[in-house]
């Protein structure tokens, strides 16, 4: 890869260069249709700039190295599909709970169980948010191309070592093997966050290092495990040193920071797009390589007259509720486009109350075509 050429990646390559201009120097996985070329390039690239590949005997393993990697301090990923993310969910929750930095790139497949391996599907966007127990706050990014591979796959290491939780990555099969030219970026062109480390910021000394201090940002500062600053990690409820407690208002006081570090930072995580949505009079919502037939679907009805917009959330969790709330208010129908039985159609029917509100679902495996996204807008129009 040289900076400034022009390649020709399929979206897995994007995500794994992408975490390589990020700074990640760790990769801990187990190969699963249709993300191996994620670990295949990593296992020859990582060695390259002083990183670490290791195929561990699950993806229960492979995640608990990662995070293990990221305690260390170095930049970490993982990635897998539907199956492997099942598998992952107790350590994305320990992951959540101890605060660790961390990129999880899912590849969705058709499902449940073994599903349909080759086939494309956005069905594992409920599990993003919901798939581990217990409350804890969520970031989940959704390209559309090769170029957002690239581009989110280093944003989500960004949002992951600024705000010290895992982050996940979703693509489907499609946009996982789908090709496209993109241009290599110079690396003085990406933008880098790095997390508060208390030795590079002279924070504190290491015999007052609080790994868990409850700061006015929400996210205390990030010594690397088994340096000069000692620190306990658990995924029992802790106090600001890490060791377990039992303390009802130590254990609300830490759930209700680890929320507020989403919630009072929508305005830098949430990202999303709209299309021809200033006089819509019917909102299309599509994301991922759905998005891309909706956007053809639009250009295609506001030729013919019809006042469609779309709106494609480049970020799925959290939901960019206020931007759908203001669409809301001026459109007359909302039309829901997706790979899976409606997940996001669920989550818009919640936040749009009285607004009708149609899905537009496939789950066969293919793609949803602009035909049918047009045939579905222009019967919602003629009610």
């Amino acid at each position: 890869m040289k900076r400034g050429e022009i390649v020709f990646w399929q979206g897995n390559e994007a995500c794994a260069y992408g975490a390589l201009a990020a700074g990640a120097k760790f990769f801990g996985g187990y190969p699963i249709t249709p993300s191996t070329e994620i670990a295949e390039i990593l296992s020859f690239e990582l060695p390259k700039v002083g990183g670490k590949f290791i195929q561990m005997e699950d993806e229960i393993a492979a995640i608990a190295a990662a995070l293990g990697a990221s305690l260390a301090g170095r930049k970490s990923l993982t990635a897998s599909s539907g199956p492997g993310i099942s598998l992952k969910q107790e350590n994305i929750g320990f992951g959540a709970m101890a605060e660790i930095p961390l990129v999880i790139i899912n590849v969705m497949r058709g499902g449940p169980s073994t599903g349909l391996p080759t086939k494309a599907s956005q069905s594992d966007i409920m599990q993003a948010k919901w798939g581990t127990h217990g409350d804890r706050p969520v970031i989940a990014l959704v390209p559309n191309s090769i170029g957002e591979c690239f581009y989110l796959t280093v944003r989500a290491f960004n949002l992951a070592e600024k705000y010290r939780l895992p982050v996940y990555v979703l693509l489907d099969e499609v946009l996982g093997h789908m090709r496209e030219p993109f241009i290599v970026p110079e690396q003085t062109d990406i933008t880098i966050h790095n997390r508060k480390d208390p030795s590079s910021y002279n924070l504190y000394s290491p015999n007052e290092y609080l790994p868990y201090k409850h700061v006015e940002d929400d996210v205390p500062a990030m010594a690397p495990f088994g340096g000069d600053y000692k620190f306990h990690v658990t995924g029992l409820f802790h106090d600001e040193t890490g060791f377990p407690t039992n303390d009802a208002k130590e254990a609300e006081k830490k759930m209700k920071r680890l929320m507020r570090k989403v919630d009072n930072n929508l305005d830098d995580i949430v990202e999303y797009e709209e299309l021809e949505t200033k006089d819509a009079e019917v909102l299309v919502i599509a994301y991922g390589s759905t998005s891309r037939a909706a956007a053809s679907a639009i250009n295609d009805l506001r030729a013919a007259g019809k006042k469609v917009g779309l709106l494609r959330p480049r970020t799925i969790w959290p939901f960019p509720e206020a931007i759908l709330m203001k669409l809301n208010s001026q459109v007359k129908e909302i039309v829901v486009a997706e790979l899976n039985c409606g997940q996001v159609s669920q989550e818009v029917e919640r936040l749009a109350g009285r607004q009708k509100v149609t899905h537009l679902g496939r789950v066969d495996g293919e793609l949803l075509t602009p035909d049918q996204i047009i045939a579905t807008v222009e019967e919602v129009m003629s009610k």
